[in-house]
């Protein structure tokens, strides 16, 4: 009995040494001031001095000048520069005194990489249009590798280097090598390029306009069709950059031979969710905009894109789904998309199903499908859209979308749509459940 309580008491005293040991060593111990930082005054890991010769944690005033103040913490001096000088003295003290002071538990700070500089970014670029101009493809590729490195190794460097326009000098070697004449030559460095090009999104309008140039487009369409899928995927997304918002390019991508059903062909046999959703942008920008083209339309409509994308929309991804939604709304823009959508049975079901199911954009382009398939049909005796649409449960929806709130467009379509439903209404009763167990349609 005895024997029992002594071991319960010895193990109870073990423990809380234990305890004592592992939480309260740095306690029992007093860090030198010098060794805080000024601003968060926790222990400093990686020491740096500015202009005004306090130093600090890299992390710290990192963020205190990211926030936009340009002056010392400290003495409210104004920095004379803004590029933080790493403390090597002070680092090192700090080595010291935690190799010294091991037996309390205290581990030794380990010596951070010094981040890259804006001058060293800057002479990388500068030899990267070097080795352009000269065509040197295997020095061109070793100096985006390295950029590429940088890029991936801390999101403090890949501000570092996107701050100093990156992606405008990596996108106008990019269109130097794309008008080579040796094209095979040049491949590796402009895969290497396209990869890199996808790490620094989004990129600036200079560099969407050497993506934009015809030879950067042939040469990504190129990769979209014969490239390895590394090479389609990065292609896929560089071609969303230079496509975005502007229609001479989405003119000029159209006129290249098998771009656009390389675009499908990522849609229909898809390799990874990135690539998908690329495409599916890249094809979301050419059908919808600011002046459709109703050829580019309607050459999609004829590849099958319509029954492509409401199957993809029964069961995906939030993105995917708004996404392939945005890009049926714009196909149903013509009289040929229209028509597509209207002889598929899985229109109306699975339009009416992703109101309010999905987010408020996947609500938006839905209501906006739904709207265009039933605006020719409201005049009719038959009304076989609105029909549809209300043995699925359109009606109480749209009810319910308009109680909840929702964008002032959807609220004028889904206003509309109630009223030439409600002139069907007294035929036909709607049914109760929302869902489609008992709707005798293929799914």
């Amino acid at each position: 009995m005895i024997s029992t309580w002594r071991k319960r008491r010895a193990g109870r005293r073990a423990t809380k040494e234990q305890q004592r040991g592992e939480n309260g060593d740095m306690e029992l111990i007093t860090i030198p001031n010098h060794f805080r930082c000024p601003i968060s005054l926790d222990f400093m890991k990686d020491p740096v001095t500015l202009s005004t010769g306090i130093t600090y944690d890299r992390d710290s005033i990192e963020k205190w000048i990211e926030a936009g103040n340009h002056t010392c913490p400290v003495t409210n001096q104004v920095f004379r520069s803004l590029e933080p000088i790493p403390n090597h003295t002070i680092r090192k003290m700090i080595q010291d005194w935690c190799v010294d002071n091991q037996s309390y538990g205290i581990e030794r700070i380990p010596t951070p990489r010094i981040p890259v500089s804006s001058t060293e970014v800057s002479e990388i670029l500068s030899k990267i249009t070097m080795a352009s101009k000269r065509e040197d493809q295997v020095w061109c590729q070793e100096l985006v590798a390295k950029i590429k490195a940088l890029v991936k190794e801390s999101e403090r460097d890949k501000r570092c280097i996107m701050g100093s326009k990156a992606s405008s000098v990596i996108s106008a070697a990019f269109e130097t090598f794309s008008i080579a004449p040796s094209f095979d030559k040049n491949v590796a460095v402009l895969e290497e390029i396209l990869s890199t090009l996808t790490l620094l999104s989004p990129i600036d309008e200079e560099a969407k306009c050497y993506l934009g140039s015809a030879a950067s487009l042939h040469c990504m369409v190129w990769f979209l069709k014969d490239g390895d899928l590394s090479a389609r995927i990065s292609a896929a997304l560089a071609l969303n950059e230079a496509v975005s918002s502007n229609e001479r390019v989405i003119d000029a991508l159209a006129e290249i031979e098998g771009a656009l059903e390389a675009l499908v062909k990522l849609i229909k046999e898809p390799i990874c969710p990135t690539a998908t959703k690329a495409s599916l942008m890249v094809i979301y920008h050419m059908v919808n905009s600011s002046i459709p083209n109703e050829t580019i339309i309607e050459r999609f409509v004829d590849m099958g894109l319509v029954s492509l994308l409401l199957e993809i929309v029964v069961d995906t991804e939030i993105r995917i789904c708004e996404e392939a939604l945005g890009v049926l709304d714009g196909l149903c823009s013509s009289d040929k998309g229209r028509e597509k959508a209207f002889n598929n049975a899985l229109s109306m079901p699975v339009l009416v199903k992703k109101v309010l199911r999905v987010s408020d954009l996947a609500t938006e382009f839905s209501v906006s499908i739904i709207w265009k398939l039933c605006k020719n049909e409201k005049k009719e005796e038959g009304g076989g859209v609105l029909i549809e649409a209300l043995q699925v449960g359109a009606f109480q929806k749209l009810l319910l979308l308009i109680q909840v709130g929702c964008a002032e467009k959807t609220k004028e379509k889904a206003t509309e749509l109630l009223k030439w439903l409600n002139l069907h209404r007294d035929r036909l009763e709607c049914i109760d459940s929302m869902d489609f167990k008992d709707l005798k349609r293929p799914f």
